[in-house]
């Protein structure tokens, strides 16, 4: 263990997380700045708890532009009685309070990437004592822990829940129970190109099960992605039989993520023209995408072109595009 975790968390918490019924109030992380010297953070969260139980450990915000989560559980924390509950729910609606104020993906203080942070300092930036306080504190009292995303400002997703492949197969097959309990359209055993520093493999090396989402994008929510993710949090709680009641049950496409040619990137920057839209099929070497250049008229458009035979599971948001960015992101259909 490193040194710096043996330092205690800046962090404290208005809430007891051991005492019963409904607590609405904050994660107070003291912050000095010009505009307040003895200022702080104040993190929203509620506790529900009633007996002994599960915990589920429930996040939105994680990048604070991405909106689904927070409305889903913004909603549960004015909603969910203790008498419903078997059990404990922790819910954090913004993670990354600061972005989520800043409608930014990354913390305006530090600009750090709250799932890239993990597992944090005590002594280290804003947004790395918030992720050691998630490290050390919270992750530790949760059994089941369900973290939503979107695609924020630059990407828009189908909407889908998802788990990962695991080393452990037991840890992995519950995750994906949850997954299915979940019922979004689509269901995902996802592929990350940049695990390190996540909040995902941060929980799923605790032995946690760990379920995610990206439900829409583009730096709003719809009416659409908004009620999956509130049926979605309640079927999980129901599945971990925190919540009474029955799972409400929608129809799920299974798809897959076998490989890095699930993703295309822009080589060129410029206006961006998409062939096909979200959920469209695509054949391997036809092109998803066209990319004008913008200096000038005259100039033919670069094609981006499908590595494998999928389905458009993502893609880039808004219309202009730059060299680097992620464009397309394809899946593939299987039956689980």
């Amino acid at each position: 263990m490193r040194e710096h975790h043996l330092r205690p968390s800046p962090i404290s918490a208005t809430v007891d997380f051991e005492a019963n019924g409904v607590q609405h109030g904050f994660l107070r992380l003291p912050y000095s700045r010009d505009d307040s010297a003895w200022g702080s953070v104040m993190i929203p969260i509620t506790v529900v708890k009633n007996g002994e139980g599960p915990t589920a450990l429930l996040t939105g915000g994680n990048h604070g532009d991405e909106y689904e989560g927070p409305i889903a559980l913004f909603d549960l924390a004015r909603k969910l009685d203790a008498s419903d509950v078997e059990g404990r729910v922790i819910i954090v609606p913004a993670m990354n309070y600061p972005a989520f104020q800043a409608q930014t993906r990354t913390s305006p203080i530090d600009k750090g990437n709250m799932n890239r942070s993990f597992p944090g300092r005590p002594d280290g930036t804003v947004t790395e004592k918030i992720a050691d306080y998630f490290q050390r504190v919270l992750l530790p009292l949760a059994d089941i822990v369900l973290d939503f995303h979107s695609g924020g400002k630059t990407l828009d997703f189908l909407p889908f829940c998802a788990a990962h492949i695991l080393p452990d197969k037991a840890q992995e097959a519950k995750a994906f129970d949850f997954v299915r309990a979940f019922g979004a359209p689509y269901s995902m055993t996802m592929l990350e190109i940049d695990a390190v520093g996540m909040y995902d493999t941060a929980a799923e090396e605790m032995g946690k099960i760990f379920i995610t989402t990206e439900l829409g994008g583009g730096g709003s929510a719809t009416a659409r992605t908004a009620s999956v993710a509130k049926r979605g949090v309640a079927n999980v709680l129901r599945h971990a039989g925190i919540l009474k009641g029955e799972i409400e049950a929608e129809p799920t496409k299974w798809l897959d993520m076998p490989s890095d040619d699930c993703f295309a990137f822009a080589e060129d920057g410029g206006l961006v023209e998409f062939l096909i839209d979200l959920g469209g099929a695509v054949d391997r070497g036809a092109a998803i995408a066209l990319i004008y250049p913008i200096g000038r008229t005259g100039v033919e458009p670069i094609e981006v072109r499908a590595k494998m035979d999928g389905v458009l599971v993502a893609r880039h948001n808004p219309g202009l595009i730059k060299s680097g960015d992620c464009c397309a992101v394809l899946g593939v259909e299987v039956q689980i």
